[in-house]
């Protein structure tokens, strides 16, 4: 199941936060400062942020985050898929494609956007599967 992270969901998703983020599949380590500054984002008000959890028989066993913005390349909304996990023991049951296909059918009109680590080729595969291709330009940032 699929649905809207919850306040009582914060010791879960933390938990797989931190797995997360010491992963190669995150550039950043993160801290705990920031996995608790994201998730009041996705629990609150924010018209930026969602979280949401996957749980099979009532155990929550994945998490995915989403950032909205608009894109002016695409001239409509833009969801970053943020953070997208699934525990290992989980993974390979379909949770992945099941979120895909949900926020597709939530979101009917907006551009879909990810970042990968090209070395994580399952999500790689999941990910083309879905209908992600490789944009053709470097990305960039600043703090």
């Amino acid at each position: 199941m699929i649905r809207i992270m919850t306040e009582s969901d914060r010791g879960a998703v933390t938990e797989m936060m931190r797995i997360f983020y010491a992963s190669p599949a995150v550039e950043t380590n993160g801290s705990d400062e920031i996995f608790k500054s994201d998730i009041d984002e996705c629990v609150g008000a924010s018209p930026f942020a969602e979280g949401y959890v996957f749980t099979e028989d009532d155990t929550v066993c994945g998490y995915a985050m989403l950032a909205k913005s608009f894109s002016t390349e695409y001239g409509r909304q833009c969801i970053w898929i943020e953070d997208i996990y699934v525990k290992p023991e989980y993974r390979s049951r379909g949770l992945g494609g099941r979120f895909f296909d949900y926020i597709k059918e939530r979101y009917t009109d907006c551009v879909f956007r990810l970042e990968a680590e090209g070395e994580n080729e399952t999500a790689v595969r999941l990910y083309r599967k879905n209908g992600f291709t490789n944009v053709p330009y470097l990305e960039m940032w600043r703090k």
